[in-house]
């Protein structure tokens, strides 16, 4: 199959603790392959099984919300990573401190921003658009719209636009009217 050293397969164990450690957050297993594939760190095979072990080691453990499992550091993983943390390659952290600095507001907007809609009727279209940092809603916003084509459209703009739109909703409420 495959033929690693010991040290190659703690290597990348403490490759996948490092990645989780430097987001500074917890991340789904596919945002973690995104990382891993996109970095070339190890195949996806590899990175599965890993994950695993990590598991059965309780060097990571995992949770569910909204649907969703999330991946999360243990103090143990913690402890392990910082002891081990020099047998990391330079090149390798530093390919992936920029990765995560280039695109951790790409992995993560999809656990940040979220968007749905439900018909009500023919004509009536409820939109829920949400922005959620640290497991808090920062806004909650539901419109009514008349179609299906408009509640689309608005959860794809948001899903695009969040931010930027989130900041403009602020400053109107904020801003003196006189």
């Amino acid at each position: 199959m495959f033929e690693n050293s010991s040290e190659e397969l703690a290597s990348h164990k403490l490759l996948i603790l490092y990645v989780l450690n430097k987001i500074n957050m917890d991340l789904t297993n596919s945002q973690i392959t995104q990382v891993v594939l996109e970095t070339e760190i190890m195949n996806y095979f590899s990175l599965q099984q890993f994950l695993s072990q990590l598991m059965e080691s309780k060097f990571l453990a995992t949770y569910k919300e909204s649907d969703r499992e999330y991946y999360s550091l243990t103090q143990k993983g913690l402890e392990i990573l910082e002891y081990f943390l020099t047998r990391i390659p330079e090149n390798v952290t530093k390919k992936i401190d920029e990765y995560i600095l280039n695109n951790k507001e790409s992995l993560l907007s999809d656990t940040q921003v979220k968007s749905s809609f439900v018909k009500q009727s023919d004509h009536e279209f409820i939109v829920n658009l949400r922005v959620i940092e640290n497991q808090s809603n920062l806004i909650d916003l539901n419109l009514n719209v008349s179609s299906e084509k408009q509640a689309k459209l608005i959860c794809n703009n948001w899903k695009k636009n969040a931010s930027y739109m989130y900041a403009e909703v602020i400053d109107l409420l904020i801003r003196d009217s006189h």
